[in-house]
């Protein structure tokens, strides 16, 4: 049965050829640039000339530390190198849109984090100049290239289960927010900082949804002002639906963190390794049941890479990709705006108390 996953590993695959490398800096220096974004693009031998943040300091230990030449002192700077051919943005949302502007028009393709924007109108702005100059934006929605959920969508994509049915993500964890004080203080939270990941892979897998309904909640004496728990559900047209619940005040230490995709003539089952032991995690598990194949019982699907930090190649991959190619990556700001207007369509759903059509 090894053979039969040859075409699985290869979907999974994420490494950067030689001829799509460009020089690259990151505008931001916090942890997740540390443990992911910097390791990942060392692994695939990417160039990353520099690094800028407002902390100055904590830019320059960073880069000594990873071995990046160049701590800017401005953005104008960076913008400025004229070796700088992608910028990698790594800043809190409110600040990302502006930033993404001056890059496009000083001719920067733009890697932007999630959520890419607080609110579509501006996603289409940005994407409408990304166009006009003929550049490229990627979104770092990186559980797609999380190699569990690659996988498990390449089964899907490969008639594995028949016609999908249903699709779940099933979390249950401790999270502390306080790292983050402008986390803290969001009116937003557990579906646009967190769940967003998962509601961004059930698109991946599933396209776009006709309705869906949300509901959230808070935990009497949080610290946070925003929601920490959820359930959404999600009815696209035909058989298929989908269902993220989530909900970070577990207190019993035994997190759990569970994906399942059913369809006609299977099942797709795993957990994100990442959710167990954040931030070091572990390798996902991944399982197909499939009469299609047939696999005789469940089949695993040997993971071998992480969440953090091999996962967030993947975006960056694309973006060089498409700008070698002049394709679209994956995905681009132009298909992410699908899941910002998703998370739009749930909190309406959670403050109004009912289902919501996604149409526009």
């Amino acid at each position: 049965m090894l053979d039969v996953l040859a075409p699985i590993a290869a979907a999974c695959d994420i490494s950067v050829a030689p001829e799509h490398r460009l020089p690259l800096a990151i505008v931001g220096a916090g942890a997740i640039v540390d443990v992911a974004h910097l390791p990942a693009y060392r692994s695939a031998g990417l160039e990353v000339r520099g690094l800028l943040d407002l902390d100055t300091g904590r830019a320059r230990e960073m880069a000594e530390r990873h071995g990046v030449p160049t701590v800017y002192a401005s953005l104008d700077e960076l913008l400025s190198d004229p070796g700088v051919r992608v910028v990698d943005i790594a800043v809190a949302p409110q600040a990302q849109s502006e930033i993404a502007l001056r890059a496009l028009e000083a001719g920067k393709h733009l890697l932007c984090q999630k959520p890419f924007v607080l609110d579509e109108t501006t996603g289409e702005q940005l994407v409408a100049v990304a166009d006009r100059l003929g550049l490229k934006i990627a979104v770092n929605q990186q559980l797609r290239y999380d190699e569990g959920i690659a996988a498990a969508r390449a089964m899907v994509h490969a008639g594995w289960i028949g016609e999908p049915t249903a699709m779940t993500f099933t979390v249950d964890i401790a999270t502390d927010w306080t790292p983050w004080p402008w986390l803290v203080r969001s009116e937003r939270l557990e579906i646009m900082y967190h769940s967003i990941h998962y509601l961004d892979a059930v698109r991946s897998v599933l396209g776009e949804p006709e309705t869906v309904f949300c509901t959230g909640g808070r935990t009497p004496g949080q610290v946070v002002t925003g929601e920490t728990r959820t359930i959404s559900t999600l009815v696209f047209p035909g058989h298929a639906r989908a269902l993220v619940h989530a909900t970070h005040e577990n207190r019993t230490g035994d997190p759990q963190a569970l994906f399942r995709i059913n369809g006609s003539h299977g099942s797709i089952r795993g957990t994100l390794g990442l959710l167990y032991d954040y931030p070091n995690g572990r390798p996902d598990t991944v399982e197909v049941n499939s009469r299609a194949l047939p696999t005789d019982g469940w089949l695993s699907y040997p993971v071998t890479h992480r969440w953090i930090p091999d996962a967030f190649l993947g975006p960056m991959a694309s973006l060089l990709r498409a700008v070698a190619d002049d394709g679209e990556p994956y995905p681009s700001a132009r298909d992410n705006l699908g899941t910002i207007r998703l998370v739009d369509r749930l909190y309406a759903s959670m403050d109004a108390g009912r289902s919501m059509p996604m149409g526009r």
